[in-house]
């Protein structure tokens, strides 16, 4: 068991103010291949991209707080990750990382979510039964002293030798900078622990807060088969597909695509038909569903006997695609029966 870190209030070490909480973290730039050793400065690292909620803790004047990337104030939800930070972490550091779950060796992301909907008062029987961690991979501040204008193989480095005390709920991500090895994370960990794909850093990049600067991102995805049950924008022109699943007798929304290009709306169009009376679906659909803002489009309902195959990353919660899909093509050699169906709650 690691010693508390012990803070005299009276010597408190002051933090930079921008990273005081709420903390505008660095993102990264969706590519779809995984950059090669030297596509970035001082050449490639390669980080495994957790399916969890990004987020910063801040240790100051003897205490923890834990923010959002949406900049939202965690620090009440998840106090066995604040309570760690407060023993590990000592004042005056700040830390990049991403927040999980494990469920029988793998990423929950319904567990994740079931943690932070829940009160503080009656969190406490899912605190033991899914306790989550937290995995560290960058570091802004030690000391109170600003890193981010430090190469990524100093803060890295910085952050290895104060990550050499953490036991668990707190951990160092792994890093490589062997692009085989790489690609052996990229090929198994999504179905062996639902891990999302890779992130790339350069190792001579700054870190740069509040936008995209240098880091990359690849996402592992499979295709699969989806019912079409309603598209967004007009049946002979559909901009969007709503993809559902059955769950026993009931269709279910479970995703959308991106947006399709002409010839794929054409190619939809051509197969598409007007809902018959009963369609189960609403005729308006919100953004909210995929982690957007609260604004509902209207839903064009198609007749469900369409099935088209889509790619989709490892991203899911409750069933549902949390991500966007891309469109491939039309399944004519199916029918929504032979498509599997969701397990019933």
């Amino acid at each position: 068991m690691a010693k508390p870190r012990r803070s005299d209030p009276a010597a408190a070490v002051r933090i930079p103010p921008d990273l005081a909480g709420p903390v505008d973290v660095e993102l990264a730039k969706s590519v779809e291949q995984i950059p090669g050793p030297n596509a970035l400065p001082g050449s490639s690292r390669y980080e495994p991209k957790y399916d969890g909620y990004r987020l910063s803790i801040v240790r100051q004047n003897g205490a923890a707080r834990l923010w959002s990337r949406q900049r939202n104030d965690l620090t009440d939800r998840f106090p066995d990750i604040t309570t760690a930070a407060v023993r590990q972490i000592p004042d005056g550091a700040v830390l990049d990382g991403e927040l999980v779950i494990l469920v029988d060796g793998r990423l929950s992301f319904d567990a994740l979510q079931r943690r932070l909907v829940t009160s503080p008062a009656k969190a406490g029987p899912l605190i033991a039964s899914t306790p989550a961690s937290y995995v560290a991979f960058d570091l802004l501040a030690i000391g109170g002293v600003d890193l981010r204008t430090q190469r990524w193989t100093v803060r890295r480095r910085r952050l290895e030798g104060l990550a050499e005390a953490f036991v668990p709920p707190l951990q160092l991500t792994p890093v490589t900078d062997d692009l085989e090895e790489a690609r052996e994370w990229f090929d198994v960990l999504p179905a062996a622990m639902g891990i999302e794909g890779l992130v790339v850093k350069g190792a001579a990049t700054r870190y740069t807060g509040g936008r995209s600067g240098g880091w990359l991102k690849v996402k592992h995805r499979e295709t699969r088969e989806i019912v079409v049950g309603g598209v967004i924008g007009p049946i002979a022109r559909p901009e969007v597909v709503v993809a559902g699943l059955y769950r026993g007798d009931d269709l279910v929304v479970v995703g959308r695509t991106v947006p399709l290009s002409p010839a794929q709306s054409r190619e939809l169009a051509a197969v598409l038909s007007p809902a018959k009376q009963g369609h189960p679906w609403p005729d308006e659909i919100s953004s909210q569903r995929w982690g957007g803002r609260d604004s509902k489009k209207p839903l064009t309902k198609v007749d469900p006997v369409v099935v088209a195959e889509v790619s989709a990353d490892a991203a899911t919660q409750a069933g549902q695609i949390r991500h966007a899909m891309r469109f491939v093509r039309i399944r004519a050699d199916l029918t929504p029966a032979d498509l599997p169906v969701l397990p019933t709650d």
